[in-house]
C-alpha cells in the first residue's frame, strides 16, 4: 500500500497552484489565449494543460494555506497577468490603427460586433486584428509565448522573487506603445487619404458650387480602399518591430 507523505502532498498542492495562477494570469489578458471569441472549456482546457506541464518546474518551500502562501499566489498572477498585458497592448495598437483608417477613409461608422469585448468596433480594425493575429499563430508566437512562461519558472521562481515597482513602471511606460504604434501601422494609408482630402480641397476653391459631401464621399472610399490595399503589406513589418519591443520587455519581466 503507498502512503503520501503530508508534507509531499503539500509540496504537490503548491507547485499546481503556483503554476496556476501564473498561467491563468497569461490566460485571463493574453491575446489569442484570453480572447472571448475562443469557448471557456476550450480555455479553461488549455489552462489546466499548461498548468499540469509547468507545475514540476514551481517549486516552493511555501504553505499554500497561509497568508505567505495567498500573497505568494496574488504575486504569481500579477506576473502571468503583466507578461499577457504587455502583449494585448501591442494587439490593441494594431486595432487601433485600423480604426484611424478607417475614420480616414470615411468607413468610422461601419462598425460589426466585437467578440473579444462585447460592443462594437469598426470593421477596419477588426480586420487588421485578424491579420495580425494570423501573423502571430503563423510566427508561432504562441509557442514562444508558453516558452517564456516556462523559463519564467527557472528565472523568476517563486518565492524568491516578484516583479518590483520598477517592472510595473515599464509596463505602463510601454502603454505609450498602444499610440505610437496605431500611428505606425496607419501611417501609410492615412498619408494617402491626406493627399485625396488636399485634391478635394483645391476642387472646392476650383469649383466652389460642387457638392463635395455628394461627389467625395464615394470617391474617398474608392481611394481608401485602394490605399488601404498598398499599404496592407507594410502592417507586418510595423507589427513585427512592436513584438521585438514586447518580447524584450516581456522577457525583463520573466527576469531573464
Amino acid at each position: 500500500m503507498t502512503t503520501v507523505d503530508l508534507a509531499q502532498l503539500q509540496h504537490m498542492l503548491g507547485s499546481l497552484m503556483w503554476a496556476m495562477g501564473r498561467v491563468g494570469g497569461l490566460c485571463l489578458i493574453a491575446p489569442v489565449f484570453g480572447d472571448a471569441v475562443s469557448p471557456q472549456r476550450i480555455r479553461l482546457g488549455i489552462m489546466l494543460v499548461l498548468t499540469a506541464v509547468l507545475a514540476p518546474l514551481a517549486p516552493a518551500s511555501v504553505d499554500p494555506m497561509t497568508a505567505d502562501g495567498i500573497s505568494l499566489m496574488v504575486s504569481q498572477v500579477l506576473i502571468g497577468a503583466a507578461i499577457g498585458f504587455v502583449l494585448k497592448l501591442i494587439f490593441e495598437a494594431v486595432s487601433f490603427g485600423g480604426q484611424l483608417v478607417g475614420q480616414s477613409m470615411s468607413l468610422g461608422f461601419a462598425e460589426t460586433v466585437d467578440p473579444r469585448g462585447g460592443g462594437s468596433s469598426p470593421v477596419i480594425s477588426q480586420f487588421y486584428l485578424l491579420m495580425v493575429t494570423l501573423l502571430f499563430l503563423a510566427m508561432d508566437g504562441h509557442l514562444r509565448l508558453i516558452a517564456l512562461l516556462a523559463e519564467s519558472f527557472r528565472t523568476l521562481p517563486p518565492g524568491e522573487a516578484a516583479i518590483g515597482p520598477d517592472g510595473f513602471h515599464a509596463v505602463v511606460a510601454f502603454a505609450s506603445q498602444l499610440f505610437g504604434g496605431a500611428v505606425r501601422v496607419a501611417l501609410p494609408a492615412t498619408t494617402s487619404l491626406l493627399l485625396v482630402n488636399l485634391g478635394f480641397a483645391a476642387i472646392s476653391r476650383a469649383a466652389p458650387s460642387m457638392n463635395l459631401f455628394a461627389v467625395g464621399f464615394p470617391i474617398t472610399i474608392t481611394l481608401g480602399f485602394v490605399a488601404l490595399w498598398l499599404s496592407v503589406r507594410s502592417v507586418p513589418g510595423a507589427f513585427e518591430s512592436l513584438q521585438n519591443s514586447a518580447w524584450t520587455l516581456m522577457h525583463d519581466l520573466a527576469g531573464g
